[in-house]
C-alpha cells in the first residue's frame, strides 16, 4: 500500500463515488479504478460494494479509513516539522500566564501551535499573580509572559492580546445581583474580599482608585490568596470582590452572579486587559512564531 493508493481510497471513500472522487484527485476515473482495485488485490479484500447505482463500503473498507486517514496525517506532521526546520522555526518557547482568566487563552494557544508548528514545543507555567509572571521574564525564567501590568519594564514590550472589563462578583442572594449596572458610590457601604495587596496587582489598585475617586476607602474584610478563593468567599456572603469578566465568563458557581462596574471614575488609560510581554532583545523565530500566533488569537478574541 503506498501513499497515492491510500489517497484514492480515502478520497472514494469520503464522496462514495467514483466520478467525483476522480475529480477530486484531478485524474480521470479509470486509472482512480485501476488504483483501488490494485489496492484491493493487495489487501486481498473487498473495500467497496459497486452497483450501477451506488458505492458502498464493505467493513473490510470501513476498517481501513481510520488508520489511511492517520497516516496521511502523520504524513503532513512530517512535512510540516521537515518544512519547520528548513524556515529555521524550532525550539522550546517558555509561556507563564497569570491567573484562571488566562487559561482559555494558553488552551487555544497550545492547541494552534501543536497544529501549525509541529517544531515548537511550548513549555507552560502558571503563577496566581502577574508580578511573579513578569519577574520570571526579567530574570530569564520564561519567554512570553502574560499577565495585567500598568507598565512596562525597560527592555520589554507588551501588547494588549484579550481585552477586559471590571465586574463585581456578589452572592445571588445581594441586592445588587439583579442590577445591571453598579457604580462605585453604589459600594461603600459593601464589605469587600480582595486579594493581596502585591506591587503593581491591578485588581487591589483598581478597588482602591475606584473607592477614592468616589470618596470612599473600600472595607476589605477578607484578603484571599487567589481567585478561586475569593469566588467561594463571596458564595458564602463574606463579602463582594472586584473581578475581571473573563473570570466570570469561567466561573461555575451558581451562588455567585456578576455585575457590571461603571469605571468611568478612574483616570483614562488604567485598564484590565491581558497583555503579553516579552524581552526586546530576544529575537528568536520560534518566539516570534508562537507571539504571532498569539496575537492572532487575540485578534479573533
Amino acid at each position: 500500500m503506498d501513499v497515492p493508493q491510500i489517497r484514492a481510497f480515502l478520497a472514494v471513500a469520503e464522496e462514495l463515488h467514483f466520478g467525483r472522487a476522480a475529480e477530486r484527485l484531478h485524474i480521470a476515473q479509470p486509472p482512480l479504478s485501476r488504483t483501488i482495485k490494485q489496492l484491493e488485490r493487495e489487501l486481498r479484500t473487498t473495500l467497496f460494494d459497486r452497483s450501477t447505482r451506488s458505492v458502498r463500503l464493505t467493513a473490510s473498507g470501513r476498517a481501513l479509513v481510520g488508520p489511511a486517514t492517520e497516516v496521511l496525517d502523520a504524513l503532513r506532521r512530517a512535512e510540516l516539522s521537515v518544512q519547520a526546520v528548513e524556515d529555521g522555526v524550532v525550539g522550546e518557547v517558555r509561556v507563564a500566564f497569570a491567573g484562571i482568566s488566562t487559561h482559555g487563552l494558553v488552551a487555544r494557544l497550545a492547541r494552534v501551535v501543536r497544529s501549525r508548528r509541529p517544531g515548537i514545543q511550548l513549555e507552560l507555567s502558571s503563577q496566581n499573580f502577574a508580578q511573579p509572571v513578569m519577574k520570571k521574564l526579567m530574570q530569564g525564567e520564561t519567554d512570553i509572559a502574560l499577565g495585567r501590568w500598568d507598565a512596562a519594564p525597560a527592555g520589554v514590550d507588551m501588547r494588549v492580546v484579550m481585552p477586559d472589563t471590571l465586574v463585581l462578583a456578589v452572592p445571588d442572594t445581594h441586592p445588587l445581583a439583579v442590577e445591571g449596572l453598579v457604580t462605585a458610590e453604589r459600594l461603600a457601604a459593601e464589605p469587600f474580599v480582595s486579594l493581596p495587596l502585591y506591587e503593581g496587582s491591578v485588581l487591589p489598585d483598581r478597588l482602591r482608585r475606584l473607592a477614592l475617586a468616589s470618596g470612599f476607602v473600600a472595607d476589605v474584610v477578607q484578603v484571599a490568596p487567589d481567585t478561586q478563593t475569593a469566588l467561594a468567599l463571596v458564595a458564602a456572603e463574606v463579602g463582594c470582590h472586584l473581578t475581571l469578566a473573563s473570570v466570570a465568563e469561567n466561573a461555575t458557581d451558581p451562588h455567585v452572579t456578576f455585575v457590571a462596574v461603571d469605571t468611568s471614575a478612574l483616570e483614562p488609560g488604567l485598564d484590565v486587559d491581558l497583555r503579553a510581554a516579552w524581552r526586546r532583545r530576544d529575537a528568536g523565530a520560534a518566539l516570534h512564531a508562537v507571539l504571532a500566533d498569539l496575537f492572532e488569537l487575540g485578534e479573533a478574541g
